[in-house]
């Protein structure tokens, strides 16, 4: 019989023990290396600049406070009280009258599951631009080059001519993803971000202090810093704040669950999770200073102002503007190799871990070995990366993917899951004192409330006013049918395999389970799962 408190009960198949992390430290930096990704290098900058400068500090720290750390420890506390992946914790969370949950943790694989799919494809470019880097082969026109010359873009639609420039460097992406999940959580994840997190550091900071001594580097950071105050009264800024915080911390689509499900029983959640709350805005917040810095250069050397620049954010940043600054600046082909290089790790770091989440969802419900499940899964995501994006329609399929995906996908799933928790089957006093019963840092009735009321109220205006947006005014000039397809499609494919991978039956069944520990305000029913 396995001791509850010091070994893990596995997920499905108790007789297995559970795969874990070594200790702390490594998931600390896994856990750090799925939320610096893409979007804490060329999303955060943008967004601080276009949202207040230097006052949008004041909202995102709000932001992360009420509602990021908060959904973050609700992550870790069902990942760690009910010890599985994403499906296996919420049905065990759910109890005997509410297996369906489940569902909601489809619903989660399902989205990680499509954002693998077309991320992968954005880490392609990245390496195919640190070997650009070399040569600077975008020469004076980067926005030809990324577009013309690079991922021969069409129009929009679905087409099989493929661009084997994106598609070479996609296939690698692919073979290193698989090898990593192959291996394992502690020799494939762990190893992995032990390696590649500090390099990406190093890289990084090299990165931004060689930006802070070009010419125009003060102009830059005066542009991003200095406070428009203003700004704080338009509640769009707040929204915008809470977005970012929302996004960049891998919250709420079974990252979080999947990652704390593999920490030992006798594991302290909430100091590392604020490690690696402020660990990531720490990052994010060098990013905006290494870009920022950069992009005065690039206006010093036009002689414009920064706010007359265009393409601050998202792809342009990364493949257009970047490129064209690299170009004018001393050692341009070393300061691009180091931007891209951070790039790509920062890209693989997260996907291996939103692929993680897909992985032990099958592995729980078929009872797979990780090989045996990181190959059939990343064959299959490989084969749909392929085909859907490494040809001349797949930067359109990409960005209405992503919007879709991100935008409606991943709020609804955290509003779904707070409002599910807390007030319809009542498990936040239990996950409370779950996270005090193992923790250092003690958290109060007040993380119930910014669980069940001030996230979802926030996340929930985020997604309505959303989803009105995209329903009246549509996205980016594309026509009706192609949103249909890859847009509100991909919203409806998300929810479908929710359902059918919730029909399929269990290889064992996850329910013989006992929680530990045990808690006073557990509730009945979940008593009498403990000891039964």
């Amino acid at each position: 019989m396995t001791d509850a408190a010091t070994n893990t009960p596995t997920g499905p198949g108790s007789t297995k023990p559970r795969e874990e992390w070594t200790g702390q430290v490594g998931f600390i930096l896994a856990a750090i290396g799925s939320a610096v990704g893409l979007g804490n290098i060329w999303r955060f900058p943008g967004v601080a600049y276009e949202n207040g400068g230097g006052a949008f500090l004041i909202p995102y720290l709000v932001a992360l406070i009420t509602a990021g750390i908060p959904i973050l420890f609700l992550d870790y506390a069902i990942g760690h009280r009910f010890r599985g992946a994403a499906p296996t914790a919420f049905r065990r969370l759910g109890g005997p009258r509410g297996r369906w949950l489940e569902t909601l943790g489809w619903f989660q694989v399902a989205i990680a599951f499509v954002i693998a799919i077309y991320y992968a494809v954005v880490i392609a470019w990245a390496m195919s631009f640190f070997v650009f880097s070399f040569d600077l082969r975008w020469g004076d026109d980067p926005a030809g080059f990324l577009l013309g010359d690079y991922l021969h873009v069409g129009d929009p639609g679905f087409s099989l001519e493929f661009v084997p420039g994106v598609l070479i460097p996609l296939a690698i992406v692919w073979v290193a993803t698989i090898v990593v999940l192959a291996a394992g959580v502690a020799k494939g994840l762990q190893r992995a971000n032990v390696i590649a997190l500090p390099v990406l550091l190093i890289a990084f900071l090299v990165l931004v202090i060689r930006a802070l001594f070009l010419d125009g580097a003060a102009e830059g950071l005066n542009a991003l810093f200095t406070p428009n105050w203003a700004a704080l009264g338009d509640p769009n800024v707040w929204i915008a704040a809470y977005s970012q915080i929302f996004f960049s911390l891998s919250i709420a689509f079974g990252i979080m669950i999947t990652y704390a499900s593999y920490r030992r029983r006798r594991a302290n959640l909430t100091s590392p999770g604020l490690v690696v709350a402020f660990a990531n805005s720490s990052f994010e917040i060098l990013a905006g200073i290494g870009v920022f810095a950069t992009l005065g250069f690039f206006a010093f050397e036009q002689g414009i102002a920064v706010g007359d620049l265009e393409g601050l954010t998202g792809v342009s940043l990364s493949f257009i503007t970047f490129p064209a600054i690299v170009a004018q600046m001393p050692a341009g082909p070393i300061f691009g190799a180091l931007f891209f290089g951070s790039l790509t790790l920062a890209g693989f770091t997260s996907l291996i871990s939103v692929l993680q989440v897909v992985s032990a969802g099958i592995q729980e419900k078929l009872g797979l070995t990780p090989r045996t499940a990181a190959i059939g899964l990343g064959a299959l995501c490989a084969l749909l990366s392929i085909v859907l994006f490494s040809t001349t329609t797949g930067l359109l399929a990409l960005d209405v993917t992503d919007q879709w995906a991100n935008n409606i996908g991943i709020v609804a799933s955290a509003v779904l899951m707070s409002i599910l928790v807390i007030w319809v089957f009542r498990r936040g006093p239990e996950l409370r004192q779950h996270l005090n019963a193992v923790s250092t840092f003690k958290v109060g009735r007040i993380w119930v409330l910014l669980v069940g009321l001030v996230a979802p109220v926030v996340l929930g205006y985020m997604l309505i006013s959303r989803i009105i947006t995209l329903i009246v005014e549509g996205y980016g000039g594309m026509p009706g049918w192609y949103l249909g397809i890859f847009g509100w499609g991909t919203v409806a494919l998300i929810v479908i395999i929710a359902i059918v991978a919730w029909l399929i039956p269990w290889r064992e069944s996850p329910d013989e389970f006992a929680a530990w520990p045990a808690v006073p305000e557990a509730s009945a029913e979940t008593r009498s799962e403990v000891t039964r």
